[in-house]
């Protein structure tokens, strides 16, 4: 274990004070020192790829468990990975071997192991509807086993084991297309970027390319010298509003936006989900707001990202989730809900 090690160093925002970090490359040595530190009472932290953390600048008291366990196995028709691996080198191993199926989730930071725990999704596609099983270390009882999708309660970009501490993923199983075609399309953008209709399938390696081609445009592919991708990738989800609300909702877009302004929605169970990048921008906050000189910045690229420009603190960009989250609360009578897990601060 090594001492007051910066974690701002393992995170994609690069916020974070120090703790006392252990470092697991392989799946037993992961079970072994959770397993002790639990045993002896000490707060521990999971950190993989740092792409869903928001770290306080006082760091955390205990230690930081770096999950850096990597292999991948390409079967016939899965791939397995333990929750360490990188998910994008996950993502272009198997449409590099032929194989189709998370092509549409190319480019996304971190680490396949927290891709069940937030639901992760892109371009129409979800983790959900990929994964056949996750391997888990149940931290209580010690046991590991196998654990299906039905049992993970997934919602979007949820799961019953997000905000829990009571089990931690080794290894993560999803289905494959042995033809090499790409999930069929279900976003509109991505399906006119390359001249199909939603729910045709493409190739994978065509897919993935285009896929990285409109994430990298938004700031979305990580990029050291970039600081748009300096960020946890989208910092809100997209609001689910009730069908009680929805009209309450749409009175206030009119109030502040007008009433004939195309509002983009999509149907869900229950309700309206509405455009948190949308309501964001009309909300008055743009693009690169506050401005050049603040240390943490609205993305120039993509209104949903919070940035560290290079010297933010935890308490920069936990100040900017607080303003834009009350302004579009005033404004429309939307609740903004933070996609990234925070530790030692609330938003």
């Amino acid at each position: 274990m090594r001492d007051a090690v910066p974690l701002a160093e393992l995170t994609t925002l690069r916020v974070g004070g120090p703790a006392v970090l252990a470092e697991c490359t392989s799946t037993e040595s992961l079970v072994a020192t959770v397993r002790a530190l639990d045993a002896a009472g000490i707060p521990v932290l999971l950190v993989a790829g740092g792409s869903n953390l928001l770290i306080a600048d006082s760091g955390f008291a205990g230690v930081a468990v770096r999950i850096a366990t990597t292999g991948v196995r390409i079967g016939t028709d899965s791939v397995v990975a333990e929750a360490g691996a990188n998910w994008d080198a996950v993502v272009a191993a198997t449409v590099e071997a032929g194989f189709g199926g998370l092509e549409c989730l190319s480019g996304i930071p971190g680490s396949a192991g927290a891709t069940p725990v937030q639901n992760v999704g892109a371009y129409g596609v979800e983790v959900a509807a990929l994964l056949r099983r996750v391997r888990l270390l149940d931290r209580a009882s010690g046991e590991i086993r196998w654990a299906e999708p039905a049992e993970l309660g997934f919602g979007y970009r949820t799961s019953v084991l997000k905000h829990s501490d009571a089990a931690m993923v080794l290894e993560v199983e999803f289905a494959l297309r042995a033809d090499g075609s790409s999930a069929p399309l279900g976003y509109r953008e991505l399906a006119a970027a390359l001249g199909a209709d939603e729910g045709e399938s493409r190739p994978a390696a065509l897919v993935r390319a285009e896929v990285l081609r409109l994430r990298a445009g938004k700031g979305m592919v990580l990029d050291s010298g970039d600081h748009d991708t300096w960020s946890a990738g989208s910092f809100f989800t997209n609001p689910v509003i009730p069908d009680s609300r929805v009209d309450e909702v749409r009175a206030a877009i009119a109030t502040h936006v007008g009433a004939d302004v195309a509002v983009p929605t999509w149907a869900v169970a229950g309700g309206v989900k509405f455009s948190a990048g949308w309501l964001i921008e009309r909300a008055g906050f743009a693009k690169g707001f506050p401005g050049a000189d603040a240390p943490a910045r609205l993305s120039t690229k993509h209104t949903l990202a919070l940035t560290n420009r290079g010297a933010a603190t935890a308490a920069d960009i936990a100040a900017l989730a607080r303003e834009v989250r009350e302004g579009v609360a005033e404004r429309f009578r939307v609740h903004l809900e933070p996609e990234p897990v925070t530790v030692g601060l609330t938003l």
